[in-house]
Order: structure tokens, then sequence, then C-alpha cells
């Protein structure tokens, strides 16, 4: 059906025969192994068990992935970990990026820094209430859209009349895992659209969908990942636990 096009596009880039190694559920983020450490945000909602939870080891990594056309959102966030697992590896981010092979946090700029002075006096929009929106709030006119809204916040049904109005649209890529993704493309599609955050699979399959940028991440360190994880952590301190971002920009953007 051509709803899941964008996602069978994504899961048709898995090679057919690589396996997972490992995987980890973790309380703010998800873990999958396998050609890399692939991330992806753990979900507030829903907590019930994955669909063949300890059994998942060993799994055809397209397999796997396919739970990210799941409407349970923990195994849709697996899914996308695993899909991630494939791409968002460290020759990937070279070929497509340019990027290096490792950087400390310290050296990297959030996408809405690097954005900054780009969209100055504009109108931008931005699907999730990440935690450094302040950097573009003084320079634009800022439209937050969030399922949980904070103060000055929009509810997410606002994306209908809000975004076909927008010159610039940062949508998180936990909109892969709710199955918003593809609506959201289709009212930004007059504005340049930045799909950021950490869960971002990093192929240019989805410059074809109306992206102009991929603001992701590769996990460089596998184990230190691994273990702040597994220890509960959570929020922008992932990147300093062995975690790069990346930005891959459309030719023709």
């Amino acid at each position: 059906m051509m709803m899941w096009a964008l996602y069978d596009e994504l899961l048709a880039e898995i090679p057919p025969d690589l396996r997972v190694t490992d995987c980890l559920a973790g309380q703010h983020w998800t873990l999958v192994r396998s050609k890399t450490a692939g991330i992806a945000m753990t979900p507030r909602e829903g907590r019930l068990s994955v669909k063949g939870a300890g059994q998942l080891r060993g799994l055809k990594v397209r397999e796997l992935a396919e739970y990210i056309k799941s409407w349970h959102y923990n195994e849709a966030t697996v899914g996308l970990a695993a899909l991630n697992s494939a791409l968002n590896t460290q020759e990937r981010a070279r070929e497509l990026a340019g990027a290096p092979a490792a950087a400390s946090a310290q050296e990297q700029a959030s996408a809405f820094a690097v954005y900054r002075e780009r969209v100055r006096g504009r109108k931008v929009a931005v699907i999730g209430h990440f935690p450094d929106l302040g950097v573009l709030s003084d320079v634009c006119t800022l439209s937050i859209l969030e399922r949980r809204p904070l103060e000055g916040d929009f509810p997410d049904p606002a994306c209908e009349y809000i975004l076909p109005r927008q010159d610039y649209v940062f949508i998180t890529a936990t909109t892969l895992v709710n199955k918003t993704l593809p609506r959201l493309l289709e009212l930004a599609h007059q504005a340049q659209v930045i799909l950021v955050g950490p869960s971002t699979p990093l192929t240019n399959r989805l410059f074809r969908h109306g992206i102009s940028v991929l603001a992701g991440t590769v996990v460089t360190e596998p184990e230190k990942a691994w273990q702040f994880v597994q220890e509960g952590g959570g929020g922008p301190e992932l990147f300093d636990h062995g975690c790069l971002m990346v930005k891959v920009v459309a030719p023709e953007a």
C-alpha cells in the first residue's frame, strides 16, 4: 500500500542476511546491534512486552526492522533501532556527509544552533519539544508542536493548520514510530524539512520524500553507549557516551 511506501523503501536497504547480535530496550533509549549499534528513542507511550522478547538475538535484521510498522510503539521503536543498526554506520556517515570517525560532543552543535542564522526572520515549526530550542526562539517566528504540549506549545493536531505556512520545519524522527511522518511531509512540502534526532536513519532515500536534511546519530563507541543506556542514561548526555551527531544534506539543498 502507498501509505507504507516510505517504510518499505527503508527496509529494502537492509542487507537480507544481516543478523541481530543484541538488543537493549532501555528506559530512555533502545539499542540494537548488527552492523553497528542502532539507536532510537524509547517511547513514553505503552509498556507492553515486545513480541518475541528473549528470542530477538539472532533474527535477521530485516525481520526485526519490520517491527517499525507495528502500532505497538515499543515494538516499532525496536524496529527503528534495528533499521539504524544496518544504516547508521561510520562508513555511511563518511560517504554521505564526510563526517569524521569520531568527535567529542563539545565540538558539535545541535541542528537548531547550526540553523540559527539561516532561519532568522523566517517562519519555523518544530515537531517535538526538544531541550535546546532556546537558540531559535529569539530569531524567528517559532511554533512548537507537541503531543504533550508544554506552556506555549501547540497540540500536534495543529500541524494541519500550521505546517503549510512555514519556511522551515524540523521533525523528530520518532514520527517514524507513531506513523505520522508521511502526513507531516505532505503538509510541509513547501518548506525546507530537517529530520532530526538520534532516531534518524541515514539514507538518501528519505530525500525522495521531501526531506532536505538528516540530522542523525552514529554510535562510534558501542560499548560505551550500551553501558550508558543499560544504566538508565537519557537526554543529550548520550553524546558524551560514544555517540556522534551527523548532518547529511540533500544534493539539491
